[in-house]
């Protein structure tokens, strides 16, 4: 079947009780069982849920994956990943991540006895020259803020010379526009609340497997740590899932516009997004995806400058997140990447005058007005 269709359809078969077409929101704690060891393949909701289940197979199938589970929220299913390395192992992490991400390996995985090395994994054979030893190797593309590109084919190489596992941070792009299964990542990771979902009303997040042992042992985590998704969440996603092959080449759309926009604003020192010619990566990315994506990132110079543009913003939203029908602007320096210190910010290149936008689905032009009467305050 075509993507949309499988956005439409797969996992979500017509109530087989009443015919419903729409996957029913299953809101209850356990099921009733016929005797010691008879049921219906339900037990208690927190080992299974029908709504969950059809948004895991939905998720599955969109991926091109062997099986997909959900979690709490996308730090959760980062969590129940990493639960696959072990004590004395080692994790590499390319450097530029998001901040929840780098503060779960620095502040906690640490205390589990696991060693984090980040090292730029935007070039793939200097990181197979230095990074020794490793059981995981946990990346974004492009990363978050800087859009830096990394080859996942190149990287799956590495991971496979050294027995490791290769973990692809998909939230940017979407299945829509990449499948890192496919290029031969071994699990792709997805923040639900972002572009799948799409409506900035649910919170979740979701691991999607390529192999049989990584799904025997993430569905043996989900019920056994037990941060499983709601049900009410899960309908959620499902329903914003219905219109993910149409939101997205809109969200696209305004973003080149934007991003193109940007530019052109003699008080932005950079812009940074993969669609440019002159993007480092710019030509991998294009072999490794269909399209470039709404997320930007533009630097105003300073703290103050940032500061004055986003406070005058008006039909752009100041807040965390992303992936959104409505656009998002938001600062990583105090928001997204704050776990960072300062001196790992400037290492990085993510100034305090840095600005992200996650580009929404409104008209361009209205957005391109809202932008520019705030840049009147830089």
């Amino acid at each position: 079947m075509g993507f949309a269709t499988e956005c439409i359809h797969a996992g979500q078969e017509p109530d087989p009780t009443t015919g419903a077409i729409t996957i029913p929101i299953y809101q209850t704690s356990t099921y009733v069982q016929q005797g010691i060891g008879e049921h219906k393949g339900y037990e208690y909701a927190r080992t299974q849920n029908p709504t969950r289940r059809a948004l895991e197979r939905n998720l599955a199938a969109l991926e091109g994956g062997a099986d997909a589970y959900c979690y709490a929220s996308g730090m959760a299913a980062t969590n129940a990943v990493l639960s696959l390395v072990k004590a004395g192992q080692r994790i590499v992490v390319s450097d530029n991540v998001y901040g929840g991400t780098h503060r779960l390996f620095t502040k906690l995985l640490s205390r589990a006895g696991v060693d984090s090395a980040f090292i730029d994994a935007s070039d793939a054979a200097a990181l197979d020259r230095s990074a020794g030893d490793f059981a995981l190797l946990w990346i974004e593309t492009p990363t978050n803020p800087l859009m830096k590109i990394c080859d996942i084919r190149a990287l799956s190489g590495v991971a496979q010379r050294r027995g490791a596992i290769l973990v692809v941070d998909n939230t940017f792009m979407s299945p829509f526009f990449q499948r890192p299964l496919g290029l031969g990542a071994d699990i792709v990771v997805h923040s639900t609340t972002k572009f799948l979902n799409g409506h900035s009303d649910s919170v979740g997040g979701v691991a999607v497997v390529r192999h049989a042992a990584h799904a025997e042992w993430l569905r043996y985590v989900q019920n056994a740590a037990g941060a499983i998704l709601s049900p009410f969440d899960a309908w959620l996603v499902l329903r914003g899932i219905k219109t993910l092959a149409l939101r997205m080449p809109r969200h696209e759309e305004n973003g080149r516009a934007l991003a193109h926009f940007l530019r052109e604003q003699t008080k932005v020192r950079r812009v940074y997004w993969p669609g440019f010619a002159d993007h480092p990566g710019h030509e991998l990315h294009l072999r490794q995806a269909t399209g470039c994506g709404s997320m930007i990132a533009f630097d105003l110079g300073d703290l103050e400058a940032a500061g004055r543009f986003l406070k005058r913003v008006k039909l752009c939203s100041l807040g965390e997140s992303l992936g959104s029908i409505e656009t998002l602007v938001s600062h990583p320096a105090t928001m997204t990447h704050a776990g960072y210190t300062q001196a790992e910010r400037d290492a990085l290149g993510i100034g305090n005058g840095m600005v992200r936008i996650s580009v929404g689905c409104e008209d361009a032009a209205d957005l391109m007005a809202d932008l520019k009467q705030a840049f009147e305050a830089v």
